[in-house]
């Protein structure tokens, strides 16, 4: 099993240490993908519609052969109207065609939009995208020189200022993926409103939270969660694995065991 070099908050070399099973796995893409979508479907909330809706009204179809009231040969449209007072019909309605009338196509309720995924593959696609962050094929791009698995000691967990974090990630040459992530608008009538998107940029995986989470909310692109919250889409953002991560030395000693047990919801 390989070994990692764990760095102190200044950058510097303390120890190494043996990194888990999961840095070990093959790379599988389709994998990850499918665990990404399966994560992304999971959230989607069903939507549905009123069973009554567009119905309720005293319009009825009297299009029958020869039916009282029917319309036929006297130029209107043979078509579900409103019952008024004396025999007399009003608006059509009930049907899509008219105004305020029943939605042609409604969402289902029984529609099935959860792509589902079983256990242990999931567990396996974390795995995958765990050993996709120290992979020179897939995370060496966005390194740039720097040796991988980026691994720190428990002293990175208790930061509590973007500052300072941002002090800990020049220390160990990190500081590009930070400084390149400038705001950038799509194009369209999105473009017309104030809000920014910003790529990902590094995901810092932590044994315990301890101030870190609050410390780096603030850095663009940046991303904290505790290994018991590792998923798929935030090691491989929109299914693209390779991600740069800065893991905790608590982080390594519970993944495995953590990996496990995750689930899509």
């Amino acid at each position: 099993m390989s070994e990692a070099n764990v760095l102190d908050i200044e950058g510097k070399e303390v120890r190494q240490v043996k990194l888990p099973a999961a840095f070990s796995e093959k790379v599988r893409v389709d994998l990850i993908r499918r665990a990404v979508l399966a994560e992304r479907s999971a959230r989607l909330q069903p939507q549905g519609h009123f069973v009554l809706a567009g119905m309720q009204t005293t319009a009825t179809y009297y299009g029958k052969m020869n039916s009282y009231r029917s319309g036929r040969h006297m130029g209107q449209a043979v078509r579900p109207k409103e019952k008024l007072g004396g025999g007399r019909q009003g608006k059509v309605r009930r049907i899509p065609s008219a105004v305020t009338g029943k939605r042609a196509h409604p969402h289902q309720v029984e529609k099935k939009i959860i792509e589902l995924i079983n256990k242990r593959e999931y567990s396996k696609a974390v795995a995958s995208a765990v050993a996709a962050t120290s992979s020179p094929a897939f995370a060496a791009r966005h390194a740039k020189g720097t040796k991988l698995p980026v691994v720190f000691s428990n002293e990175i967990e208790a930061v509590s200022k973007a500052k300072e974090f941002v002090k800990i990630m020049n220390a160990v040459k990190l500081d590009h993926a930070i400084k390149d992530n400038s705001a950038r608008t799509d194009s369209g009538k999105r473009h017309m409103s104030k809000s920014r998107n910003y790529r990902k940029s590094i995901l810092v995986v932590v044994g315990e939270d301890k101030g870190i989470k609050k410390a780096a909310r603030n850095v663009a692109g940046v991303d904290v969660c505790t290994i018991n919250e590792l998923r798929a889409e935030l090691l491989a953002p929109g299914g693209n694995p390779g991600r740069l991560t800065v893991w905790s030395e608590r982080a390594l000693e519970k993944c495995d065991e953590s990996i496990g047990k995750l689930r899509v919801v």
